[in-house]
């Protein structure tokens, strides 16, 4: 470990026990580094490391605090590190075998979970699909609300942070493109209703499967999509129809 990886790793540890809440205000430079035996210099880098880690957040002219710490805000340059993967077969794939892990057990988290309310947003989200068949734009926009609202009703949101990251509004806008040309969106927006019908039954089970057979159509689109850009570098797991 170098000597900034170390300072950060204390200015953490301060953070993790307390020491500096959440929202809470740095000492100066000089203080905080007599304060963890490092020279200026290294306690200037570990700072500002970790404001890129958006974990501090520096004030001109005021100072530096430790931010909300909110999972959305710390995730937060995850969704813009999918969308330069657009061209990396590989990782585009590994990222869908991540979704393809979480989304099915966090939908049927969602069913035990879910309220009126929600399931009220879940199928407002999916009448607009409907109405919006052929605008590859208003699909995705809805697509996205959709996968959102049911994942937030699982009331956790560290994995609706790291859902919505790995999701990749690009690639979902171009699979959904693909669709509509191919005149294969009413097959998708059918894997959205079993998933919203499920829901509505509060069957973890049943909202499971039609989320894990709607992701593993999500998955046969993606190979389909990067089969025409570039070869594969290795197999996925076969699966049925196209989606998002």
């Amino acid at each position: 470990m170098s000597l900034t990886d170390k300072a950060i790793e204390q200015i953490r540890e301060l953070i993790r026990t307390g020491a500096l809440p959440p929202g809470s205000k740095l000492p100066p430079e000089p203080d905080l580094a007599a304060q963890l035996g490092l020279s200026r210099n290294l306690a200037r880098e570990a700072v500002k490391a970790l404001a890129v880690a958006r974990v501090l957040e520096i004030r001109r002219g005021d100072g530096t605090y430790v931010t909300s710490l909110q999972p959305s805000l710390l995730f937060e340059g995850l969704g813009g590190a999918v969308e330069l993967l657009q061209g990396d077969s590989a990782a585009l794939q590994d990222l869908m075998e991540v979704r393809r892990l979480l989304e099915p057990v966090a939908t049927a988290l969602a069913a035990i979970r879910i309220s009126d309310e929600q399931l009220a947003e879940v199928k407002q989200h999916l009448d607009a699909m409907r109405e919006a068949r052929d605008d590859v734009e208003r699909l995705n926009a809805h697509d996205a609300a959709f996968h959102r609202a049911v994942v937030s009703a699982t009331g956790n949101d560290t994995l609706l942070t790291l859902l919505e990251a790995i999701s990749g509004r690009t690639l979902r806008a171009r699979i959904w493109r693909g669709l509509v040309d191919a005149d294969a969106a009413g097959r998708t927006l059918a894997e959205h209703e079993a998933i919203f019908t499920a829901l509505s039954t509060r069957d973890a089970a049943l909202s499971q499967a039609a989320a894990l057979l709607h992701v593993n159509s999500t998955e046969r689109g993606l190979r389909e999509y990067l089969r025409t850009t570039e070869s594969l570098p290795r197999e996925a797991p076969t699966a049925h129809g196209a989606g998002t």
